[in-house]
């Protein structure tokens, strides 16, 4: 059922070496036996030595006290002989009288067994019983097989051609003793089971070689490495007399060559021998081991599934470990360990899928989150069917909001779920996803049922981890040890850089790049169209040169002309004064205008936006700015014409942070990031009071917590490249201009763009609209939701039906990774690229009629998304939160104040 691959013989060659067990009833009567003492005939008490011409052994037990007589009769060609061993009184009466395993006889005496109840349960004097056995050869072909349907065993009996002859000495015995024979519903009571993994020379007709090693049939070597068999099952036929002495003669056979095995492969690998050692180490393992059991229950891609788990703690070097000090250190081995047990999925396997293999880490630390601490479990499951399973789960642990989550997070597994691929092509490909959970009375079951004798230290130890992280909150490393790598910036393709004026006066910049002798233009295809880049607000997000696949190298290959909009929000050029607003009326038509002039007005951009870019195309869309027939497709990560913020930032746009930050700034609202940077004192009070604003991730770069008070966390850190983090904080978002905040706290308070003056001026124009969109969101939403992309995809799809329009949601990515992070290149770009694909083939349109969009249906559509699937989106966490900012910002206005 764990997926050992075995020999199909396995289970066959079943013997019984043929035992018929009956139960023999008698009144008291002096049958003629020749009692012969035990020193007269020391055989075996089942063994016994018989002639040629000897059809059978029978054996019977007698409940007797005196099992140190033998008798013998001859009755023709027939030997009798006793065991020696005595049978309970009670013993007949409960087991082999009983109505589910023997029958009543037929005929005559039908309230005897009754009475004969009655008789024992009232304390008199019951009749005498006898055990009947019939011992000899079987022709050695049962099987024995397990049915998965019914989880039962299914046994089919060795045939036996001198069945009936037994039966009739049964008779013929029972009858001269005046007893009354039961007869077994079963055919066999047998407890010298031989063969089900018969030795043999070739996998199709036995489960072992000659020497107890274990067949495998997919294996070049032929056998499984380390596997033996060497009881009675090795034995592949019946061998007539007790095989007490075959299995051991069996057993000295195959621990030979076992031992000269593990010789050989001690001398092969260079292993010393241990032999001496091995008791000890075992002690030594026994005295560090902590053993914690742990049942999780929850949901798996929305089916129900429970986790059984065993996970075994073990320390090596536990001698000279200060555990009050441990609090400083690292992950201590005896917070990991192997992981047993089962998991009970029956959405794949109606079957238990067994834990083969597993490893749990119950404090490892990543160095691009520093402050969070993580407990990472991997677990390969084998199902009955031979299909293997890998299940993959962490819980993440961070000191947000006074430890207002630490419950959840210590309890809850988000959890992956995906199978092994094998060899076949059509190998269905399993990846869910979802959370398994731990209540709080099994919580309390595993830590009443810990075992081994350092479950104290393992607390503790346990205990201060979480201390650690939650109540001291001390990093463990950071980001101030990274260094820029040089190589990123010398095999960057070239640019140039247009300065353009906007309509206002303004000057901004575009970066252009070439794509040069592409694929394309070798084999003289038509050249693609030009591709414009609009970033977030003040980050960088697609010209990346600390990474080797960023967006602007993704459209280059493919053959596109790449231009960067750097407009006025920019930190290379910022404005003092401007809103989001002006970007879309001014800096987008300006960039495109330049783009036509070099090019010429047939043709199409593709604009590729994010965050506030995504909101100033939108407002350049459909305020008329720009038109859409010099738009080849729109593709918009977590943007669009919507803008949904999830709890926490959509309560710091609601307090008046923004209107107080301005007012601190004053004229001069460009604020210096790097801490090396002369700032005034403003600055400065700013810079101090944005490190003390709550956010979900905290880091060691103090740019970054500056930047991560005034937004809030704008990516997950996992996902991005320590010289990523680097380079954006160092080289890139050197400079914050502050001047459109006020325009962009209007938008995320109305859910959706408004113009300067909070008027909705845009969506009433979905005419200007006419063309395909693809909108984007992370499915771990960080700062905005997949709200923004489903009603985004929603609006188009109900007013430009006849457009194509797409919307995606990438697991594991919160807002600027979906961009910059490591894997943005597998999991995001291929979205953006075959979106401008399709639009470069001319599939703009509605491919067929079954995809037409019908009104109804969207006005009751529902966002699969918008469960709890992000950080901060439930009722629960809207509630908190808005409790704890309050009672955040009467603290901080008390401290003032004293």
């Amino acid at each position: 059922m764990r997926g050992l691959n075995l020999s199909d013989a396995l289970g066959c060659g079943f013997s019984c070496k043929w035992e018929y067990c009956r139960f023999s009833c008698r009144k008291p009567c002096s049958p003629k036996f020749l009692w012969i003492s035990q020193k007269e005939n020391p055989r075996d008490t089942i063994s016994t030595a018989t002639r040629a011409s000897h059809l059978f052994i029978l054996h019977f037990f007698i409940g007797f006290h005196n099992p140190g007589l033998r008798f013998q009769c001859t009755h023709k060609s027939i030997y009798f002989s006793s065991h020696n061993a005595v049978l309970p009184t009670a013993y007949p009466y409960l087991l082999f009288k009983g109505i589910t395993t023997y029958g009543w006889p037929t005929g005559y005496w039908f309230f005897h067994g009754i009475i004969d109840k009655l008789k024992h349960f009232a304390g008199f004097k019951s009749s005498q019983a006898m055990v009947l056995n019939a011992m000899g050869y079987d022709e050695g072909d049962g099987k024995i097989m397990f049915e998965k349907s019914t989880n039962k065993i299914c046994f089919s009996p060795p045939r036996d051609p001198l069945l009936p002859r037994k039966v009739e000495a049964f008779q013929k015995l029972t009858k001269k003793l005046g007893g009354i024979l039961f007869l077994s519903r079963y055919r066999s009571t047998s407890v010298h089971l031989l063969g089900g993994c018969n030795a043999s020379s070739d996998p199709s007709q036995g489960v072992c070689n000659s020497v107890g090693q274990v067949f495998d049939p997919k294996a070049a070597a032929g056998v499984h490495p380390g596997l033996y068999v060497c009881d009675g099952s090795l034995i592949p036929c019946s061998v007539g007399v007790n095989p007490c002495l075959t299995i051991a003669a069996v057993a000295e056979h195959v621990s030979r060559h076992l031992v000269k095995d593990v010789i050989e492969y001690k001398n092969k690998k260079g292993i010393e021998d241990v032999a001496k050692t091995v008791d000890k180490n075992l002690k030594s393992n026994q005295r560090s081991m902590v053993v914690i059991k742990e049942t999780m229950k929850g949901y798996i891609g929305g089916m129900p599934c429970t986790a059984y788990l065993k996970m075994k703690m073990n320390s090596q070097n536990l001698q000279g470990f200060d555990y009050t000090n441990s609090v400083m250190e690292d992950s201590h081995s005896l917070l990991r360990g192997k992981v047993g047990g089962c998991v009970v999925f029956t959405a794949i396997d109606k079957d238990t899928l067994h834990v083969i293999d597993g490893d749990v880490d119950l404090c490892q630390v990543d160095s691009r989150t520093p402050y969070t601490q993580y407990m990472r479990y991997r677990i390969l499951l084998a199902a009955s069917s031979g299909l293997r399973y890998i299940l993959e789960g962490k819980k993440i642990m961070n000191p947000f909001l006074f430890a207002l989550y630490a419950w959840r997070e210590t309890t809850t597994l988000h959890v992956t779920f995906k199978n092994v691929s094998g060899n076949g092509l059509r190998d269905e490909v399993t990846n869910l996803t979802g959370e398994l959970k731990i209540s709080v009375i099994e919580l309390l079951k595993s830590l009443m049922t810990l075992e081994g004798n350092r479950r104290i230290n393992f607390a503790c130890l346990l205990t201060q981890s979480v201390l650690r992280t939650y109540i001291l909150q001390i990093p463990r490393g950071g980001h101030n040890d990274c260094n820029m790598p040089d190589s990123y910036h010398k095999h960057y393709p070239s640019s140039s850089v247009h300065e353009i004026k906007a309509e206002d006066g303004r000057i901004i910049c575009c970066r252009q790049w070439k794509c040069g002798q592409t694929p394309r233009r070798l084999k003289g295809e038509k050249q693609l169209n030009p591709v414009l880049l609009l970033n977030g607000y003040s980050i960088e997000s697609s010209w990346l040169p600390t990474e080797p696949n960023d967006l602007v190298r993704t459209l280059l290959e493919e053959g596109h002309e790449t231009w960067l909009l750097q407009s006025r929000l920019h930190p290379l050029n910022p404005a003092d004064n401007f809103t989001i607003e002006d970007i879309g009326r001014y800096d987008i038509p300006a960039a495109i205008g330049k783009i036509l002039e070099l090019h010429g007005h047939n043709i199409k951009v593709h604009i590729v936006a994010h965050c506030a870019g995504g909101l100033a195309i939108h407002i350049a869309l459909m305020g008329g700015h720009i038109s859409a027939t010099h738009i080849a497709s729109l593709s918009c990560t977590n943007s669009s014409m919507f803008f949904k913020l999830n709890a926490l930032a959509t309560f710091k746009m609601w307090l008046p942070l923004v209107p107080v930050s301005m007012a601190i700034l004053g004229k001069n609202n460009i604020l210096p990031l790097l801490e090396t940077s002369e700032t005034s004192f403003r600055h400065h009070l700013l810079r101090c009071i944005a490190r003390f604003i709550p956010r979900y991730e905290r880091c060691t770069c103090n740019e970054c917590e500056v930047l991560s008070g005034v937004f809030g966390n704008v990516f997950w850190h996992q996902n991005i490249s320590r010289t990523m983090h680097h380079w954006i904080y160092r080289e890139n978002t050197t400079r914050l201009p502050m001047a459109g905040f006020p325009h962009l706290r209007k938008i995320c308070n109305s859910g959706f763009i408004v113009d300067s003056h909070g008027n909705n001026s845009y969506l009433i124009h979905p005419e200007r609209m006419k063309l395909s969109t693809l909108y984007i969101s992370g499915g771990r939403s960080l700062l905005v939701t997949p709200e923004t992309s489903f009603l985004g995809n929603k609006y188009m799809k109900m007013h430009q039906p006849g457009f194509r329009h797409e919307r995606v949601v990438v697991d594991g990515f919160g807002h600027s990774d979906l961009l910059i992070g490591e894997e943005a290149d597998k999991k995001v770009f291929p979205h953006i690229l075959s979106h401008i694909r399709l639009a470069e083939q001319g599939k703009n349109g509605v491919i067929s009629s079954g995809e037409k969009y019908s009104k109804e249906s969207l006005a009751w559509e529902d966002d699969f998304y918008s469960a709890s699937r992000g950080f901060g989106s439930s009722w629960y966490s809207q509630r908190i939160v808005v409790l704890l900012m309050l009672l955040w910002v009467v603290i901080m206005l008390i401290s003032l104040f004293l």
